[in-house]
């Protein structure tokens, strides 16, 4: 009983959580949507490739369901599941990321919350698992992403939140009054040095 109420908890967490993280692509250019946003290359588009590319391996190749989605072997990581190349496009992107839930929710459907799985690219002698600690880790990868992406996006037009129908009108001045507030106690507890 508790193991069906987990396995529903997390993957109903987890089909939210993919949601919110397109929804951060939502009304951006292709610029803005691929553009690097931090000094490590970071970006929007790249964070959607790479928690699909995550999520493909972990429903697919470690319960020896693999995806149907060409992927590269996971030995020859390179980085490039992280940013869009020039010739792929965000609706191929999205599609791919979509396509993974279809493959994703089906292993999650059709397996036991104990069915053993194995991870050749985890240290031993974690690589024996099963779809409970992977659905935990995959849930963790991608709200770890999502909130990347939340703060990339708040830094690119101010929006931020978890699902459209919760996001409030930007008020500017009341962001700038409550970003001071956060300043001053930040400065009154570290003085700064002359």
């Amino acid at each position: 009983m508790i193991d069906e109420f987990a396995k529903e908890n997390l993957h109903g967490r987890l089909r939210r959580d993919r949601e919110a993280l397109l929804w951060k692509l939502d009304g951006l250019s292709e610029y803005d949507a691929r553009r690097p946003l931090t000094v490590t290359g970071t970006n929007l588009l790249g964070l959607v490739k790479h928690v699909a590319t995550v999520e493909a391996r972990y429903f697919g190749e470690v319960f020896d369901r693999p995806s149907p989605e060409p992927l590269s072997r996971w030995q020859d990581a390179d980085g490039s599941d992280q940013w869009a190349a020039e010739g792929e496009t965000r609706d191929q992107i999205v599609g791919f990321y979509r396509r993974t839930w279809e493959h994703s929710d089906a292993t999650i459907d059709e397996l036991p919350v104990d069915a053993p799985g194995h991870v050749p690219w985890w240290p031993e002698p974690y690589t024996d698992t099963n779809l409970f600690a992977v659905l935990v880790h995959v849930l963790g990868e991608t709200v770890r992403h999502t909130g990347h992406a939340d703060i990339l996006r708040e830094g690119l037009d101010g929006r931020t939140g978890l699902r459209p129908e919760h996001e409030q009108q930007i008020d500017e001045e009341a962001r700038a009054v409550y970003r001071a507030k956060i300043e001053e106690a930040a400065r009154a507890a570290a003085p700064i040095k002359a």
